[in-house]
């Protein structure tokens, strides 16, 4: 693609980004009678496929969220579209509208509000290491001469990354395209550990063929606050976003969805 090319697409994308911020979500769902939520497919139990159907605790989050524009938009009958996302394309899809609200596993940090907007935060985890309980493996130190597997498009890969860099630390550090990729690393032996928030990892070993075999090691290296995504520049829809959220935890059905 030459300069001018690329110029155009990437002037054509703000343009796109500006129309859809200038609009307001809330205006758009109401004269479509659709709201979008994107959802990851494998990012448990905060969303993730049951069959064919995304669920997880991100997901009955933004149901009291689709709950809260049905009344407001006095829409009782508003329908919801659902689209999978990834951690490579999540951002890009928010800003240029395929989805209205993500509702996954993202963590909110300064770079990342940069480019889109956040409900308020509602779980912190951190970055540990799954691996085979028979790998002998208890810390990322131990990983001198291995393999270590991490999701593309993360915060994760990015810190550990860093981090084996500043230890120089020698260990090979490779992408997957989501989590459920990187499990299979491990479990095929392509990669001695997985480098991502414990939580997921967890989730990952609870629903692993023979869990007893696995274990989450380490210290975590920092603190991922998670939070629903949507686009900037848009007041009217991040408050009823952050106000349905208030009113789940205040109602204490924020404490029972956890718990489920």
């Amino acid at each position: 693609m030459g300069l001018r090319s690329s110029f155009l697409a990437v002037a054509a994308f703000a343009a796109c980004t500006a129309a859809f911020a200038q609009s307001g979500t809330l205006e758009r769902v109401a004269q479509s009678g659709v709201i979008k939520i994107g959802y990851r497919e494998s990012s448990v139990p905060f969303s993730y496929l049951d069959g064919n159907k995304p669920v997880g605790f991100a997901m009955d989050l933004c149901a009291r969220i689709v709950e809260a524009a049905k009344t407001q938009l006095k829409l009782p009958a508003l329908k919801v579209e659902y689209q999978p996302v990834t951690s490579q394309n999540r951002i890009p899809l928010i800003q240029n509208g395929t989805v209205d609200i993500e509702c996954g596993s993202t963590t909110n940090n300064t770079n990342r509000r940069e480019q889109v907007e956040f409900g308020i935060n509602h779980f912190y985890t951190g970055t540990r290491l799954l691996v085979r309980k028979s790998s002998g493996i208890k810390s990322l130190d131990d990983l001198k001469g291995k393999t270590l597997v991490s999701t593309t498009g993360t915060t994760n890969i990015a810190l550990l990354r860093k981090h084996l860099f500043e230890h120089k630390l020698d260990a090979q550090l490779v992408a997957a395209k989501d989590h459920a990729d990187a499990m299979l690393y491990v479990d095929s032996g392509r990669a001695a550990a997985f480098g991502m928030d414990d939580i997921l990892l967890y989730g990952l070993m609870a629903n692993a063929r023979n869990p007893q075999d696995w274990d989450v090691v380490g210290d975590a290296l920092q603190v991922e606050p998670y939070a629903v995504m949507l686009r900037k520049n848009d007041p009217a829809f991040k408050k009823l976003v952050d106000d349905a959220l208030r009113s789940t935890i205040d109602s204490g059905e924020f404490e029972t969805l956890y718990k489920k």
